[in-house]
């Protein structure tokens, strides 16, 4: 049992989980970078898909937690060698929450417009917003199957076939991306933004083909939902209820920041757009050793090994602190090309240089919250996590964020504002972590 927590059992769940993991923001990334360099409109059509971006998080996030849920139950299951029990369940949850995820298209896709002048959008800025997300809310029930998907391979732990299919989903959406965006001379128009949302939309249907042929070929787990449902199915929603309160939390966040951003000009929210793509590319590259805390978190909670939980703990620290150190002396060498890949606009590079060093600043900090918040999902201890996450936006990132706000801090304040709210989210992980297993052993 204790070789599960060598470097190399580690690495063998967290380097799968982190190509597959940065899959994700490389789907915005890309947009972002292609859409910021078309002929037409740029600035508008980069601050256009920064809004629909963050919006669209936040519906996969809500509902995406089905991955920590499932992730968590299977490997608990698994860890008790009674996976047998639980086999039902994957299906089950994937059928709930792609059935969400179609009521949330109807409940959207008319009022768009409204939505949009929610997060301070107008004029063309606007009505580039409907126009791309119109497109790819239809990629969304296909997202959430993959998001499900992932989270009963990581409860076997296997993490090598959600690599798999994330990589061949990014690559087809940069492929699509470039033909679709900018066209082909003589075969197809340049779509512009309305390109890049389709693009987006054929690599996530992709990914989901591809995760129903793995999961059945490769694992016992059905996709054939059958009844009555598994008798873990009520801990399941719990879970998911406590998830979605708490992701709901973290996107009052992202809502606040995106339309402060917004209110602030198109430089602005061009430049906040390129910046909050980079903090979600770290978070993902972070959350490979956050899957593997997840993975064998849970293993170890349902093999009673508490000894072994610590132990964890203490090297995902280590290796975490070490991944955000390495990822901000990388930004910090590249930190004039980067903003260069994304646009040409003078303006929107001012904005973005200015307050790039703060999310290169915050790469550490983020390693543990981000660590120990993927420890918390394998424990099963939703709760926990909705009460910090509550805690650490409406008493730290709220009032300062508008503090800092009514200073004429702008995009300062927002990310000054990130970065007190991710403190606020690691201290109390890692001190209930502790209280909760020290005593154990």
């Amino acid at each position: 049992m204790n070789s599960i927590i060598s470097l190399k059992n580690i690495n063998k769940l967290a380097i799968p989980a982190l190509i597959a993991g940065v899959s994700e923001p490389i789907l915005s990334i890309t947009d972002t970078a292609i859409v910021g360099n078309i002929d037409i409109n740029a600035t508008e059509s980069l601050a256009a898909v920064g809004i629909v971006g963050a919006f669209i998080s936040m519906l996969i996030w809500v509902l995406g937690q089905s991955r920590s849920a499932i992730s968590s139950i299977v490997s608990q299951y698994v860890g008790a060698d009674q996976l047998e029990e639980v086999k039902s369940l994957p299906a089950q949850a994937i059928f709930i929450i792609t059935s969400l995820s179609i009521l949330i298209i109807l409940g959207t896709f008319p009022f768009a417009e409204f939505i949009f002048k929610l997060y301070n959008a107008s004029d063309l800025i606007l009505t580039y917003c409907v126009e791309y997300y119109r497109i790819r809310v239809f990629g969304f029930p296909f997202t959430l199957f993959t998001i499900a998907v992932f989270g009963a391979f990581r409860g076997l732990q296997n993490t090598f076939y959600p690599m798999i299919i994330a990589l061949v989903g990014a690559s087809m959406n940069v492929v699509l991306d470039v033909i679709l965006v900018y066209g082909i001379e003589g075969f197809i128009e340049p779509m512009n933004i309305k390109g890049a949302a389709y693009a987006s939309v054929v690599a996530q249907a992709l990914m989901a083909i591809l995760s129903a042929f793995y999961l059945l070929k490769k694992t016992v787990i059905p996709l054939k939902v059958s009844f009555p449902f598994n008798k873990e199915i009520n801990r399941f929603l719990l879970m998911i209820l406590n998830l979605f309160v708490r992701t709901l939390a973290l996107n009052v966040t992202l809502y606040f920041a995106s339309a402060f951003a917004t209110s602030y000009g198109k430089q602005y929210i061009a430049a906040y757009t390129i910046a909050i793509n980079f903090w979600f590319l770290g978070a993902f590259i972070v959350d490979g050793y956050a899957s593997a805390g997840n993975i064998l978190s849970g293993k170890l909670l349902g093999a009673n090994r508490p000894d072994l939980l610590i132990k964890l703990s203490n090297t995902l620290i280590k290796y975490g602190v070490i991944v955000g150190i390495v990822l901000a002396i990388l930004g910090a060498l590249l930190y004039y090309p980067l903003g260069n890949i994304f646009t040409n606009d003078p303006q929107v590079l001012k904005e973005f240089y200015a307050i790039f060093w703060i999310v290169l600043a915050m790469q550490p900090f983020c390693a543990l919250a981000f660590i120990f918040d993927g420890m918390f999902k394998g424990l099963g201890k939703m709760k926990y996590l909705r009460n910090v996450l509550l805690a650490s936006t409406f008493l730290v990132f709220v009032p300062l964020v508008f503090l800092l706000d009514s200073l004429d801090y702008k995009l300062y304040a927002i990310f000054i504002a990130f970065t007190c709210w991710i403190i606020a989210r690691g201290i109390p992980l890692i001190l209930k972590f502790r209280q909760l297993f020290l005593p154990r052993l």
